[in-house]
């Protein structure tokens, strides 16, 4: 069995594979992570290896202390990864997007894959049919545009994310969720677009913390997860173990 553990800036999820199969998840804040990854352990005492994805801040000793309960395995781009990356500054690429490429390979392999990770950064990643990663885009996400108009303004209010009920806001606050919201859309499907045009048969998913919300009003065929890049985590630990 398998531990996942995908370190944000704020949170962490912690996931148990046995196989390709999930049989845990959680969400947890960092200052609990030990906690809660020792209640795991117990719980699954067939753990035996872990890999850490961290885009927040994990220090070494939290580090040494699960590296003393499994054989752990860091997300870095030196690590034997499934597929070519012709990405020309691969130690910038974020583990994230290395993470959920590589989950396209594993599950739709020798198809032209664009993945859009829409959570705080909306990531565009695109992997060939040939198994080449040739990179993509990075935009603001929902939450980044609704905090840019309020920050950067002196009179735009913050307010929660919204679908609106019409493209035309008839005040200040119906139009702030229709230029935020309808221009994440259009963008997506802008981009899809773009991509269809250039490369065909292609698999379009959508994943990340907004994918729930975005996925029932995007014009394009799409594949939705919420679960894609623990399930890419789990397949790069597979693939640089020696079983």
């Amino acid at each position: 069995m398998n531990l996942i553990i995908d370190v944000g800036n704020s949170f962490v999820k912690l996931a148990v594979f046995n196989g390709n199969t999930m049989e845990h998840k959680e969400v947890v804040k960092l200052d609990l992570i030990l906690e809660r990854i020792r209640a795991i352990r117990h719980e699954f005492s067939a753990i035996k290896r872990a890999i850490v994805s961290s885009v927040g801040r994990l220090n070494e000793a939290d580090v040494e202390i699960i590296g003393a309960y499994f054989d752990l395995l860091i997300l870095n781009s030196n690590l034997k990864l499934p597929y070519k990356s012709l990405y020309k500054t691969p130690k910038t690429l974020g583990v994230d997007r290395i993470a959920l490429v590589s989950a396209s390979v594993n599950q739709f392999p020798n198809n032209n894959v664009l993945i859009i990770d829409a959570g705080t950064c909306i990531t565009y990643d695109f992997i060939t049919a040939e198994n080449h990663y040739l990179g993509g885009a990075i935009a603001p996400g929902l939450r980044m545009r609704y905090k840019a108009l309020h920050n950067f303004t002196a009179n735009l209010p913050l307010l929660d994310t919204t679908l609106p009920n019409n493209i035309v806001g008839n005040s200040t606050e119906t139009s702030i969720h229709s230029g935020v919201v309808y221009g994440v859309l259009k963008e997506i499907d802008g981009v899809i677009e773009d991509y269809k045009l250039k490369y065909s048969d292609l698999t379009v998913i959508l994943t990340g913390g907004d994918s729930n919300f975005l996925s029932k009003q995007l014009k394009s065929s799409i594949f939705a997860t919420s679960n894609f890049l623990l399930e890419g985590l789990n397949f790069i630990l597979q693939f640089n173990s020696n079983e």
